[in-house]
């Protein structure tokens, strides 16, 4: 099975059972979008970095438009009112923000021989802290906050 039609099925599963299972006047459902890697030339791009992204540097997306589209679409057909926490183009500025050398994909502490080699071993999908998962919970609250997105 394509990547994309996995996505595709395990989101209708979810919103099927949030749709059936969820009440929206006592809960609130919230999808967060999926954090982007840094890749340049199928290389880990966020190793040694310490400044974001600037206007005039190009990267590959690692999360596809079309999986984005899927989101969206799901999101809109069903029933149950989901906010929508899209943080994939706001993280795809911080290349800076990521574990790099510390930990591997498997989230064990890389040798030195491995971090010889941040190509091959760097985890781009992990990010530190403090930083931007913090700007993720400050979204997230302020759209708890934000009573005019609440149902009676």
């Amino acid at each position: 099975m394509e990547p994309a039609e996995a996505f595709n099925r395990a989101l209708r599963t979810w919103a099927r059972w949030v749709d059936s299972n969820v009440d929206p006047r006592q809960t609130s459902v919230f999808f967060r979008s999926i954090s982007p890697e840094h890749k340049r030339e199928n290389l880990q791009w966020c190793y040694n970095q310490t400044r974001p992204v600037s206007d005039n540097e190009r990267y590959v997306w690692q999360f596809p438009k079309s999986m984005v589209t899927l989101v969206e679409r799901t999101l809109l057909r069903m029933r149950m009112p989901v906010r929508y926490l899209n943080v994939t183009r706001l993280s795809g500025f911080r290349r800076d923000a990521h574990t790099g050398v510390y930990t591997s994909r498997q989230g064990k502490l890389l040798t030195p021989e491995q971090r010889k080699e941040p190509e091959r071993f760097a985890d781009c999908s992990h990010w530190c802290l403090p930083g931007l998962p913090d700007t993720w919970n400050e979204l997230l609250f302020a759209s708890l906050l934000d009573t005019s997105l609440t149902t009676s």
